[in-house]
């Protein structure tokens, strides 16, 4: 799958899904994940503030028939789970039919982050669910953001990585893989993705979506500097046998024209006739983020 054939979010035929919940720098809706059942769009994603303003307040998941307009199912709120602010979530339904939320959750006065999964029978029951600690992260590392997918009864993930053990550079990311045969149980395989020093993915390369499974492709988000933080552009990686994965050369394939140049957190959905739609958190002109999605052939 050449760069010339791989399909990418398409931000110039994008649609707005979900608006940035105000106007200005740091008003964000998205860190979305997306999963397609029954010919239905299901989305988890998180609606944020600035960080004066509470930073990411909720998790919505909302379901869709033309993967446009969505309604709210459910929404979960950070204070429930004792957490400081959300980012990306993960929405899904098992393989026994039930469904799982996984959340991003950031541990009060500190850079800590943990992910939380919440099982319920079906997607309007998340607030009240069965709550699970799945990456409980430590002292030296904190853990978030996760990409998931299940495979002939293989779960598979992505998540990224801050290291903790520089006060002041708690930013700095990288991309683990873990498997599991439950989706609650992980066993950490190896670090598959890591920031590459001179490059445009210098400070961080965090895994957002996979394009295709074998071979394995996949979408990241990467930065340059610490000043970068939050306003992250899309690359391409590549695994090889073992997993690892290996950035395309020639830097980002996808940025926003607007404002910082973000395009980031993007997720892929395989519809029916092979085409892809995408979702993305992408800038607009006075700074703001919103959800918005496009569709690229398969």
């Amino acid at each position: 799958m050449s760069l010339d054939t791989l399909p990418l979010p398409d931000l110039a035929a994008a649609e707005v899904v979900v608006p940035a919940p105000g106007p200005g720098p740091g008003n964000w809706a998205g860190a979305a994940s997306a999963t397609l059942v029954d010919g239905v769009v299901w989305l988890a994603y998180r609606v944020r503030r600035p960080l004066t303003e509470g930073r990411g307040v909720s998790t919505v998941v909302a379901r869709s028939a033309d993967g446009v307009r969505f309604e709210t199912v459910s929404e979960v709120r950070r204070d429930d789970f004792g957490a400081e602010s959300f980012e990306r979530p993960v929405v899904l339904r098992r393989p026994d039919g039930g469904w799982r939320l996984y959340l991003s959750c950031a541990t009060p006065a500190s850079k800590h982050w943990w992910i939380e999964a919440v099982d319920a029978d079906s997607p309007d029951g998340f607030p009240t669910g069965t709550r699970t600690v799945v990456a409980s992260g430590d002292d030296a590392v904190a853990i978030k953001d996760p990409v998931i997918l299940v495979e002939d009864g293989i779960w598979h993930m992505w998540t990224t990585e801050h290291p903790l053990d520089e006060v002041g550079h708690e930013d700095r990311m990288r991309t683990a893989y873990s498997t599991s045969v439950d989706g609650l149980l992980w066993d950490r395989r190896t670090t598959v993705l890591e920031p590459r020093p001179g490059e445009w993915d210098a400070r961080g390369a965090r895994v957002t979506a996979v394009v295709s499974l074998e071979p394995l492709v996949v979408l990241y988000d990467g930065r340059a500097r610490a000043e970068d933080n939050w306003h992250e552009v899309t690359g391409v990686a590549r695994g090889r046998a073992d997993g690892v994965l290996t950035a395309d050369p020639g830097g980002p394939v996808a940025r926003s024209p607007h404002s910082d140049g973000a395009l980031r957190y993007a997720t892929a959905v395989r519809l029916a006739n092979g085409s892809i739609r995408f979702y993305v958190e992408a800038a607009r002109p006075d700074g703001a983020h919103d959800l918005v999605t496009s569709v690229s052939p398969g």
